[in-house]
């Protein structure tokens, strides 16, 4: 059962607030880099991007633009995230889709990481 009720969006909007995430995601993991936090090697496809953790694992964001969801995968497991009007959250547990990254990127880095 789905814990994040429908909020519809429309397609302009979906785009506009995937593209900032991602654009987010980057951005923190290029300064992690630039000062020496940890070594996350980001690529990005259009809706896709991929964050590559020292010891080869990865963490994978893509966006769903039919369902307007954001999916994370992530060693732990697989996340579908719908947007309520505030923040991406969970369709199954409701938990919010940043602090669900920050707890996957943090166990695969081996330290504490905060998006």
């Amino acid at each position: 059962m789905s814990t994040a009720p429908p909020h519809p969006i429309s397609d302009a909007d979906y785009h506009r607030l995937t593209g900032a995430l991602l654009a987010r995601i980057e951005a923190r993991a290029d300064q992690w880099l630039q000062d020496d936090v940890v070594d996350i090697d980001t690529q990005r496809t259009g809706g896709l991007l991929e964050l590559s953790f020292p010891g080869g694992s990865k963490i994978v964001v893509n966006t769903q633009p039919p369902l307007h969801e954001v999916w994370l995968a992530a060693r732990g497991g697989g996340y579908h995230y719908r947007y309520d009007g505030a923040q991406w959250v969970d369709t199954r547990d409701g938990s919010e889709f940043l602090s669900a990254l920050s707890h996957h990127a943090s166990l695969q880095a081996g330290k504490t990481l905060q998006f």
